[in-house]
């Protein structure tokens, strides 16, 4: 009787956790096989213990020049095409667990696109939060960078919320201890207040070469400030 009453205590417990809706989604599910991709890799790479872990959407997967970006850091690439912080924080035990690393930059920037299916900043907030929550449960310390959602033209409707979702990361990370925000909208803002098309490929959402100069520049920065 107590055994099975346990398992029904254990039961109730996963149903009721924040992430309980997201894990059945045929979206989150999706992306079970880039995870068992990431998990052979780990399997047959070996990383050095101070690298530093770089995971979330497309723009962190088509940063093909992020080695050499980052040197002398050296990183762990895990990004994959159409990342949302709802599937990321379902997978992140498997992203980042296997690893020891000095810190982690994640950059996810699906959840608020300008359709129906949009999240809220809270909803964003809360799923980051779960993030670091599992980040946490075996990198207790370690330094944990938010790159901000970065202001695009063809995303241009959703800005005002994708904003919020920033500024309500950013106020999260500034009260906790190795949680840190990258902001970045003002290298890709004109002087007119809209998106620098020259700093995007020929979609008006990816990063092109220039681009990830100027992303270079500044998460680099940002790492020196806190790792040095």
């Amino acid at each position: 009787m107590r055994r099975i009453s346990v398992l029904l205590l254990a039961l109730l417990l996963a149903a009721c956790s924040p992430l309980s809706k997201y894990q059945s989604l045929p979206e989150v599910k999706a992306w079970e096989t880039a995870i068992q991709k990431f998990e052979q890799l780990d399997k047959s790479e070996n990383y050095p213990d101070e690298s530093v872990i770089f995971a979330g959407s497309s723009s962190i997967l088509l940063w093909s020049t992020l080695k050499e970006d980052m040197a002398p850091y050296p990183v762990i690439h895990r990004g994959y095409g159409g990342a949302k912080l709802s599937d990321l924080a379902v997978y992140a035990g498997r992203i980042f667990d296997p690893h020891v690393f000095r810190a982690a930059v994640i950059f996810v920037a699906n959840d608020i696109t300008g359709s129906e299916q949009d999240k809220s900043p809270d909803e964003v907030l809360a799923l980051y939060k779960s993030v670091v929550k599992t980040i946490r449960k075996n990198h207790k310390d370690v330094p944990v960078f938010w790159i901000a959602i970065t202001p695009t033209t063809s995303r241009w409707k959703a800005w005002p919320q994708i904003q919020k979702a920033n500024m309500l990361i950013k106020e999260y990370s500034e009260k906790n201890k190795n949680l840190h925000f990258i902001t970045t909208d003002f290298a890709f803002l004109g002087n007119d207040g809209k998106p620098k098309n020259e700093l995007f490929r020929d979609d008006l959402l990816h990063l092109n070469d220039k681009g990830y100069d100027v992303w270079q520049e500044i998460i680099k920065k940002e790492l020196d400030r806190v790792l040095k």
